[in-house]
C-alpha cells in the first residue's frame, strides 16, 4: 500500500508517534492508524517495538474478529491497522445494558481465539461505535498462551472482572449476583500485581519517566 499525504498526529510520547492517515488500498482508500515506534525515546525504543510486535501478533490472530482493528502490517518499526470508528467509553457520555451485553460477547471472542488482552481496566481501550456497539484497541500487553491452563483461565478472569467493573459504573444495577461475586474475586495474579508490580510500575512511568498511561484515548486523539 502507498501511504497517502497530510498524515493528522493524534499522539506523541516516549513510545513513538502515533498518526491517523489514508492508504491506498486495493479495494480503495484505507483509514489507518500508524504507530512508529522508530521516534521512541532511546532508553525505551526496544520496550517500544517488542510492544508494537506484541499488538501485531494478537491482531493477526483476531482477524476475523468485528469490533477489533485489523492488522494492515508491521515492519519492525511501524506498525499500521485500520482506525475503528468510536469514541472511548469514558467520552461517550454513558452506555445501557445492551453495550455491555454486546462487550461480553465480544470479550468471549477475544478469548475463543486464545488471546488475553491484559489491559481492560482502562476505559479508554473499549470504544463506543457509533451504532452504539463496543469496540476493543491497543493489545500491546495481549499474550497467547500455548496452552489454556491455570494461567490462562486467571487471566481471562481478570479480563472479564475489568469489564464488569466498568459495568459497576455505568449501570450497576444490571450486575447479575454472579457477576457481583466475580468482582469480589481477584486472581492471585491480580493481588500479587496490585501489591507487588503496580507500585512499582507508576513509580518508574509517572515518576521517572512522567508519563501517564493513557493508551487508547491518544490512539482517539483525546488525550
Amino acid at each position: 500500500m502507498t501511504s497517502r499525504p497530510s498524515p493528522l498526529l493524534l499522539k506523541r510520547d516516549l513510545f513513538g508517534v502515533v498518526r491517523r492517515r489514508t492508504l491506498d488500498g486495493p479495494s480503495g482508500p484505507v483509514d489507518c492508524v500508524e504507530r512508529d515506534t522508530g521516534e521512541a525515546n532511546r532508553w525505551v525504543g526496544l520496550l517500544a517495538r517488542r510492544l508494537a510486535a506484541r499488538e501485531a501478533r494478537a491482531l493477526a490472530v483476531l482477524r476475523r474478529v468485528p469490533q477489533v482493528p485489523a492488522l494492515i502490517g508491521w515492519d519492525g518499526r511501524r506498525l499500521q491497522r485500520t482506525w475503528l470508528p468510536g469514541v472511548p467509553l469514558h467520552r461517550s457520555g454513558g452506555v445501557d445494558r445492551g453495550y455491555f451485553r454486546e462487550a461480553l460477547r465480544l470479550l468471549r471472542r477475544v478469548h475463543a481465539a486464545g488471546i488475553l488482552h491484559n489491559d481492560l481496566a482502562k476505559e479508554p481501550n473499549w470504544l463506543v461505535a457509533p451504532d452504539g456497539r463496543p469496540g476493543l484497541v491497543d493489545f500491546q500487553l495481549a499474550i497467547r498462551p500455548r496452552h489454556r491452563g491455570l494461567l490462562f483461565r486467571m487471566l481471562a478472569h481478570d479480563d472479564l472482572r475489568h469489564l464488569l467493573k466498568h459495568k459497576r459504573t455505568y449501570c450497576p444495577q444490571h450486575l447479575t449476583a454472579r457477576q457481583r461475586g466475580m468482582l469480589a474475586r481477584r486472581s492471585p495474579i491480580a493481588g500479587a500485581w496490585a501489591l507487588t508490580g503496580k507500585p512499582i510500575y507508576r513509580f518508574v512511568t509517572r515518576r521517572l519517566l512522567g508519563w501517564a498511561d493513557r493508551e487508547g484515548a491518544g490512539d482517539r486523539g483525546d488525550a
